[in-house]
């Protein structure tokens, strides 16, 4: 089968192979996939970032946001069968840490990844253990389904601290999943909310997903924004995306005191922090990592299900997978929200 690589250790360095299909062994369950996602993790080991470039041994097939069919069980499967429809949860945990054992598996001490510690979707099959499979009801598109697992952390951020319902909420960054974020906290009772990007592809799109103000940071000031529009006090929920310092520092600046600051994406280098800044303006810090499994992934479903959020905008792209590489160029032109690889079985 033809499945897309990590080939080279080296930015860049994608491409297609010819490999042999897996076979699922024991608690593992084969899953012909139907549609995968080009995820930001995607996009950094693309670019060969230091903290994939660690984790990764090429040559390893990419893709964690899979959706697609059992076709296969191994011994001691009982979660699912064969036919059922499936998304994956991507945090592979094990269990059995005391992490795990206190309900917080989406923080596994010992968390592997499909497509960066196994291989992933960009393929006609993969095989994962049984444990991460989320059973979709029939009547949920694949190309839908396969993005359960991003629009997860959307509502995981939305749903986390004091949640948004009522509140004055600023999405920092509307990459995918902040574009996600967006219309899962219009979904979930958000007041009003902000969108800031300085990509008009993207600040389009937010708007059409419920943001009712959108901030380019190249044109306007992000905090003036935000403190003209809650009547000078600060946001009450800031959710930071954009993985910059300039983006990490607008977010604090822009909530009010005691405001939640939830960060969700990571800046790639520390940042200096006046604490004491921190300490006048109180804010409770949340990070969020993933999912909660499996807290967050009935929620995140039911949005869906009800009409209440509509993923489809954010599936700009539909790609056989030999244009796969085109989905990564797409993204790096900025032309792209969420290209969608359908593989040909």
């Amino acid at each position: 089968m033809l499945a897309l690589c990590k080939i080279a250790a080296e930015e860049g360095g994608i491409g297609l192979r010819d490999i042999d299909p897996p076979t699922s062994g024991p608690g593992e369950i084969r899953v012909r996939v139907a549609a995968a996602g080009i995820c930001g993790t995607d996009m950094q080991i693309y670019r060969w970032a230091p903290r994939m470039a660690r984790r990764v041994r090429v040559p390893r097939v990419l893709g964690h946001e899979v959706s697609g069919e059992v076709d296969q069980i191994g011994a001691g499967v009982t979660r699912v069968k064969c036919g059922d429809r499936v998304s994956l949860e991507s945090h592979i945990y094990c269990g059995h840490c005391p992490t795990c054992l206190r309900g917080r598996a989406h923080l596994c001490e010992n968390t592997r990844y499909p497509g960066v510690d196994i291989d992933g979707g960009f393929a006609p099959w993969l095989v994962v253990p049984a444990q991460i499979a989320w059973v979709n009801p029939p009547q949920l598109p694949h190309e839908i389904a396969a993005m359960l697992e991003p629009f997860g952390i959307a509502v995981h951020a939305s749903l986390a601290g004091s949640g948004v319902s009522g509140q004055i909420v600023l999405v920092n960054g509307c990459g995918p999943i902040g574009l996600m974020n967006i219309a899962a906290a219009r979904a979930l009772g958000a007041r009003q909310i902000i969108a800031c990007d300085p990509n008009p592809l993207r600040l389009a799109m937010a708007a059409r997903l419920g943001a009712d103000r959108v901030v380019n940071p190249a044109s306007e000031d992000l905090v003036h924004v935000a403190r003209d529009l809650s009547g000078g006090l600060g946001v009450d929920v800031g959710i930071e995306y954009s993985g910059t310092e300039a983006g990490f520092r607008a977010v604090f600046e822009s909530l009010c005191k005691g405001g939640d600051f939830r960060l969700v994406g990571a800046p790639p280098s520390a940042i200096a922090v006046d604490f004491t800044f921190w300490l006048l303006k109180c804010p409770t810090m949340i990070n969020i990592h993933g999912r909660r499994i499996w807290d967050t992934w009935p929620v995140a479903t039911q949005l869906i299900l009800d009409g209440r959020v509509d993923l489809r905008p954010i599936a700009s792209h539909i790609l056989p997978l030999d244009e796969a590489v085109e989905g990564f160029n797409l993204i790096l032109r900025g032309e792209a929200l969420k290209p969608i690889l359908v593989p040909d079985s």
